[in-house]
């Protein structure tokens, strides 16, 4: 059974407050480097039940008149056409789609910051076509020695030779498609240019984990462990808040190692620094917002089963490392979870060795756990999700929702005009065989419109799914994991 475990009416009044008190401490303008993801944050919402995947943007859409977008991009990502891993898409291409999300949420988007610039051909074409899209960019350099050469960063031969980004709101957030785009030098820049100018800015810094304000091995700060399992990073008492404070504050890794450096910077440009210490730096408010400690528990440990068998079958693809399923299953260990504490992993593997064929289970939002079995008509996900619907309906399970009648000139089509060999239809085509069937059928249409309840449900399959199956599952929001298993022993899947 799903527990809310998140208030999000409560986070937004408390994050936009507390970003706006942040704006007026430093004098009217704040520079705000955006980490994670702003929209669609399901990672967030699966170890947070009730956080909406889009409430950021929500939440930023509260500040739209105050605020302005700057989207960074690392001029090195544009020349080796650097790929977004979940959205297939290259770094610059996510620009121009960052560019209409912001602007179709009524939020403004001031430009586009060109870092790492060195008159690469890529990018100084990439340049043009945002000129001719009329998007304002900026070109920021290489500074030798960075972040550690302090010196000569904070100097006319360092950050001096940026770009002055012309900004007009309050309230600036530096975002990017992705790591290593160049944020908070950024952010550096412009304060450095700013102070130059008599200009009175300040820095804060947006990461929503790990939360700062829950215990260091809490289930929630360990998932955020678990989901950047292949980047080494850690998370960490702050140091410099424990000594500055007397109080325990979870930071990460790179924070802490990079703080002396920012201090040494802000020191620099205006005599002393704001801060002292990386959670000074932050104005995430999410730990506050939590209000029920128990359920955003049980949400994460199976967050970090989740990420364990998606390590295990990255593994098994040639994809992923070995040293992540080892640190996930360190971190299972910490939690005293297992797979076994995730009910659909034993509900899909048994159903599979009663078939002998590959098999999976889905435990709905309510609790009750549904099966699907392969069969000549139906793939075992296919199967799963009719069954499931049924349930939701209250249909019996004796009933088809489609005849044999409605599928066979489907595979048909499948077989003898488009070259596939796996007769069985996916779920893509069990849907839209389903909704073809609900005109005329009431049952088809019961079972159709409970397609919205199945979101937050736990799915398993014995097998890896397909690209079609795993993508429209997770649309449909269902947290999926497999059996690192092909369903065949060919050498090439697809």
């Amino acid at each position: 059974m799903i527990k809310q475990g998140f208030d999000c009416e409560k986070y937004v009044e408390l994050q936009t407050r507390h970003i706006r008190e942040r704006i007026d401490q430093f004098g009217g303008k704040l520079y705000l480097e955006f980490g994670g993801k702003l929209f669609d944050d399901f990672h967030a919402s699966r170890v947070l039940p009730g956080f909406k995947p889009g409430i950021k943007i929500e939440m930023l859409s509260a500040l739209k008149d105050e605020a302005e977008i700057v989207i960074v991009i690392n001029s090195n990502d544009i020349e080796k056409n650097k790929v977004r891993g979940d959205l297939g898409i290259t770094y610059d291409q996510d620009v121009l789609r960052l560019i209409d999300a912001f602007r179709a949420c009524g939020l403004y988007v001031g430009s586009v910051v060109l870092t790492q610039y060195n008159s690469q051909p890529a990018v100084v074409a990439f340049k043009k076509r945002l000129k001719k899209l009329g998007v304002t960019t900026y070109n920021h350099y290489n500074i030798e020695g960075y972040p550690s050469n302090v010196k000569l960063i904070v100097s006319d031969q360092g950050l001096g030779r940026n770009d002055y980004i012309n900004t007009s709101r309050r309230l600036v957030v530096i975002t990017a498609p992705g790591p290593g785009s160049g944020k908070m030098a950024t952010c550096l820049s412009q304060l450095y240019h700013d102070h130059k100018r008599g200009v009175q800015a300040g820095y804060a810094k947006f990461e929503t984990f790990p939360v700062w304000n829950l215990p260091l091995k809490h289930p929630v700060n360990i998932a955020y462990e678990a989901a950047t399992a292949d980047l080494d990073d850690l998370n960490c008492i702050d140091p410099y808040h424990l000594a500055a404070y007397g109080i325990q504050t979870v930071n990460y890794n790179r924070d802490v190692e990079i703080f002396p450096v920012l201090n040494a910077m802000f020191q620099k440009i205006y005599g002393s620094s704001p801060y002292k210490s990386p959670t000074d730096m932050g104005v995430n408010m999410a730990g506050n917002a939590i209000c029920d400690d128990n359920a955003c528990r049980a949400a994460a440990n199976q967050e970090i089963i989740r990420r364990y068998y998606e390590a295990l079958c990255q593994q098994r693809k040639g994809t992923g490392e070995d040293s992540a399923v080892y640190k996930i299953e360190i971190l299972m260990n910490q939690c005293g979870i297992t797979v076994d504490d995730r009910a659909v992993v034993a509900a899909a593997n048994n159903r599979a060795k009663e078939t002998s064929a590959p098999a999976a289970a889905i435990e709905l939002p309510d609790g009750r756990i549904v099966t699907g079995k392969t069969s000549s008509l139906l793939g075992a996900s296919s199967a799963m999700l009719l069954n499931a619907l049924k349930k939701l309906a209250g249909i019996d399970d004796n009933v088809y929702l489609m005849s044999p009648e409605v599928i066979e000139p489907i595979q048909e089509l499948k077989i003898q005009h488009l070259g596939n060999t796996n007769p069985r239809l996916h779920t893509d085509e069990i849907l839209i065989a389903l909704s073809v069937c609900a005109v005329s059928d009431n049952n088809a249409k019961r079972a159709l419109d409970q397609l919205k309840n199945l979101a937050g449900s736990q799915m398993h399959s014995s097998v890896m799914l397909s690209q079609v199956d795993e993508k429209l599952l997770k649309r449909l929001g269902i947290n999926i994991t497999c059996e690192p298993q092909y369903q065949t022993k060919k050498l090439y899947h697809t």
